[in-house]
Parts: C-alpha cells; structure tokens; sequence
C-alpha cells in the first residue's frame, strides 16, 4: 500500500513540473515569472501576430528601408563589421546581421530540383538568389525588420514561429502569385531580406518579387 501511495505522489509532482516547464512533449520551454498566466491572458499568438502585421507593416518597413543590394553586398565585401552596423540589424547578441535590400535583375537559372528553389538573379554584376520554395527557411525577414523582438513573445518556439508564419505568407502573397514556369530570362523587381550567414552568400527572402515587361 505504502509503495503505491509513494508512487502516486511521484508521479503527480513529476505532471506539476512538467506542465511549468514544457508545452511540447519531449520540450521544454523555460519560462520567465508570470510568462505561463500571460500565455493564458492573450499573450501575443504568432500566427495572429503575422496575420495582422504581414501587409500593414512588414511588407511596408521592408520596402520603405530596403536599401539597394549592390550598395549592401559592396559594403559587406569591404567591411562585415561596419556594413551590418550600417546597414544590418541583429536579432540578438552574436546572431548574424540581417539586412533588407531591394533591385531588378534578370533571372538567369531556377533549380526547383532544391527544395528551397534558388532562382538566380543577375543584378549587374553581382550574382544572387532568391528563395521560391516550396521551402522558405530561415529568420531574415523577421530579424532585418527592427521592430520584431523576442520580449514580444511567451518563449523561444513562439518567436521561432514568427519566422515560419513569416515564411508561409512569401510562399502565398508573394511566391504564389509568380509564374515560375516562365521566369528565366525575364527582368525582376525585387524586396526582401537576407542574413549573412556565408561571407559573399546572398539568399533572399522577397517580400516583394514583381516582373518587369
């Protein structure tokens, strides 16, 4: 009887800790004072977070401080350091700069052989590629932006899904609307956002993507 009881009461503390400290099975999530009632209260949820925002001020902060990529790119070239506190924006200390850049090129390749799609852009001469999915990967978007911080959010796994909600709305509002199939050779206009995760790398994710008669 005394081993069940003892068994019992195991069991129950091991729920109550677990239920503080995780919200995935096999995750846990460690959360600041008062970060667990804020989640119940309306914390910010990020799908609605990126519903409401995506065309009010995302697409607009993009294209209103995009500056043009030949600029950025010579920039990182002879500086890394001093482009990213110019030009780029760091989600937090150590992470890598993201920058928000804008141009026209000619599509001159799409590999959709790769899950992530890279279309390559030929602006000039610097060479570059964007990102048509069906894969659309990383944080640039979310991290070159500014207003977009972590402190917004209960825990890491809702500010990461920021980026995938991010992500989700290029491959329907701006990926989905171009004909693909068609592209190579024809000149584009582009915004978007890139992290400098490889020196000379440039992979964008468009916010905008239009083709230019």
């Amino acid at each position: 009887m005394k081993v069940i009881v003892r068994r019992t009461v195991a069991l129950l503390l091991a729920a109550g800790l677990t239920a503080g400290c995780s919200k995935v099975p096999g995750v846990y999530v460690y959360e600041k004072d008062g970060q667990a009632s804020a989640a119940q209260d309306g914390a910010t949820d990020p799908k609605s977070y990126v519903a409401a925002n995506w065309a009010s001020k995302i697409v607009p902060t993009v294209h209103d401080k995009a500056v043009d990529v030949t600029t950025v790119a010579a920039a990182v070239e002879k500086d890394p350091a001093a482009a990213g506190k110019q030009y780029g924006h760091q989600s937090g200390t150590g992470s890598p700069f993201a920058y928000l850049v804008k141009g026209s090129g000619t599509v001159t390749e799409i590999d959709k052989s790769v899950p992530t799609g890279p279309m390559t852009v030929q602006v000039g001469a610097l060479k570059l590629t964007i990102a048509t999915g069906p894969v659309i990967a990383g944080t640039a978007v979310r991290d070159a932006v500014g207003f977009i911080s972590f402190g917004d959010f209960t825990n890491q796994i809702d500010y990461a899904e920021v980026a995938n909600q991010i992500n989700s709305r290029v491959k329907t509002d701006v990926i989905g609307k171009v004909d693909l199939a068609t592209i190579k050779g024809k000149k584009i206009d582009f915004y978007g956002a890139y992290s400098a995760l490889s020196p000379g790398v440039i992979f964008l994710v468009p916010t905008e993507l239009t083709v230019t008669p």
